[in-house]
Protein backbone atom coordinates (compact mmCIF):
# COMPACT_ATOMS: atom_id res chain seq x y z
CA UNK A 1 0.00 0.00 0.00
CA UNK A 2 1.30 3.65 -0.44
CA UNK A 3 -0.81 6.27 -0.04
CA UNK A 4 0.12 10.44 0.60
CA UNK A 5 -0.27 11.86 3.88
CA UNK A 6 -0.99 14.85 2.64
CA UNK A 7 -3.84 14.57 0.18
CA UNK A 8 -2.74 16.53 -2.98
CA UNK A 9 0.92 16.30 -2.24
CA UNK A 10 3.55 13.95 -2.89
CA UNK A 11 5.87 15.38 -0.06
CA UNK A 12 5.33 12.09 2.19
CA UNK A 13 4.15 8.65 1.03
CA UNK A 14 3.37 6.05 3.69
CA UNK A 15 4.20 2.46 2.27
CA UNK A 16 3.25 -0.63 4.22
CA UNK A 17 0.35 -2.99 3.93
CA UNK A 18 -3.40 -3.17 4.93
CA UNK A 19 -2.82 -6.21 6.79
CA UNK A 20 -0.14 -5.30 9.23
CA UNK A 21 -0.71 -1.80 10.19
CA UNK A 22 1.54 -1.31 12.97
CA UNK A 23 4.65 -1.49 10.71
CA UNK A 24 5.19 1.33 7.34
CA UNK A 25 7.80 2.62 6.04
CA UNK A 26 7.26 6.74 5.14
CA UNK A 27 9.00 8.87 2.36
CA UNK A 28 9.68 12.36 2.74
CA UNK A 29 10.42 14.19 -0.22
CA UNK A 30 12.75 16.82 -0.07
CA UNK A 31 14.20 16.23 2.77
CA UNK A 32 17.58 15.15 4.43
CA UNK A 33 18.92 14.23 8.01
CA UNK A 34 17.80 17.46 9.51
CA UNK A 35 14.20 16.44 9.89
CA UNK A 36 14.57 12.85 9.89
CA UNK A 37 16.85 12.40 12.97
CA UNK A 38 14.11 15.39 15.00
CA UNK A 39 11.42 12.55 13.83
CA UNK A 40 13.70 9.58 14.75
CA UNK A 41 14.35 11.38 17.77
CA UNK A 42 10.78 12.03 18.86
CA UNK A 43 9.50 8.57 17.64
CA UNK A 44 12.10 6.40 19.91
CA UNK A 45 10.35 8.78 22.91
CA UNK A 46 6.88 7.72 22.42
CA UNK A 47 6.55 3.78 24.01
CA UNK A 48 4.35 2.47 21.29
CA UNK A 49 7.03 2.37 19.07
CA UNK A 50 8.93 -0.82 18.97
CA UNK A 51 11.62 0.09 16.30
CA UNK A 52 12.27 3.45 14.39
CA UNK A 53 14.99 4.27 11.70
CA UNK A 54 15.72 6.37 8.89
CA UNK A 55 17.71 5.66 5.74
CA UNK A 56 18.14 7.91 2.83
CA UNK A 57 18.38 5.70 -0.32
CA UNK A 58 21.10 7.81 -2.50
CA UNK A 59 23.31 10.41 -1.59
CA UNK A 60 21.85 12.51 -4.68
CA UNK A 61 18.33 11.73 -3.98
CA UNK A 62 16.46 14.47 -1.74
CA UNK A 63 14.59 11.84 -0.26
CA UNK A 64 14.10 10.14 3.37
CA UNK A 65 12.51 6.68 3.78
CA UNK A 66 11.14 6.57 7.87
CA UNK A 67 10.57 2.79 9.53
CA UNK A 68 8.41 2.64 12.15
CA UNK A 69 7.03 -0.48 13.76
CA UNK A 70 4.57 -0.29 16.93
CA UNK A 71 3.64 -2.33 19.44
CA UNK A 72 0.12 -2.36 18.24
CA UNK A 73 -1.59 0.90 17.70
CA UNK A 74 -1.46 1.73 13.54
CA UNK A 75 1.93 3.29 12.22
CA UNK A 76 0.43 6.02 10.80
CA UNK A 77 -1.40 7.20 13.80
CA UNK A 78 1.38 7.06 15.47
CA UNK A 79 4.03 8.93 13.26
CA UNK A 80 1.60 12.00 13.21
CA UNK A 81 1.72 11.82 16.85
CA UNK A 82 5.20 12.46 16.64
CA UNK A 83 5.15 14.95 14.09
CA UNK A 84 2.85 17.18 16.33
CA UNK A 85 5.50 16.29 19.19
CA UNK A 86 7.97 17.84 17.21
CA UNK A 87 5.94 20.50 16.07
CA UNK A 88 5.17 21.62 19.81
CA UNK A 89 8.66 21.29 20.15
CA UNK A 90 9.56 23.60 17.64
CA UNK A 91 7.30 26.74 18.58
CA UNK A 92 8.69 25.75 22.42
CA UNK A 93 11.95 26.38 21.73
CA UNK A 94 10.94 29.30 19.23
CA UNK A 95 9.21 31.04 22.29
CA UNK A 96 12.21 30.66 24.58
CA UNK A 97 14.55 32.42 21.74
CA UNK A 98 12.34 34.79 21.20
CA UNK A 99 11.62 35.87 25.05
CA UNK A 100 15.67 35.79 26.03
CA UNK A 101 16.44 37.69 22.84
CA UNK A 102 13.92 40.45 24.32
CA UNK A 103 15.49 39.98 27.65
CA UNK A 104 18.33 40.75 26.05
CA UNK A 105 17.82 43.36 24.21
CA UNK A 106 15.97 45.03 27.22
CA UNK A 107 18.99 44.46 29.27
CA UNK A 108 21.17 46.37 27.14
CA UNK A 109 21.65 50.70 27.52
CA UNK A 110 20.09 52.05 24.99
CA UNK A 111 23.68 53.91 22.80
CA UNK A 112 23.19 57.54 21.40
CA UNK A 113 23.27 58.47 18.50
CA UNK A 114 25.33 61.17 17.14
CA UNK A 115 23.15 63.38 14.25
CA UNK A 116 25.92 65.64 12.66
Amino acid sequence: MSCCLVPGSSMAAEHGTLADPTSSTFSLIDEDHTLANSVRFTLNQDPRVSFCGYSIPHPSDAKVNIRVQTTGDPAREVMQDACQDLMLICQHVRSTFDEAVADFKMSQPMETMEIK
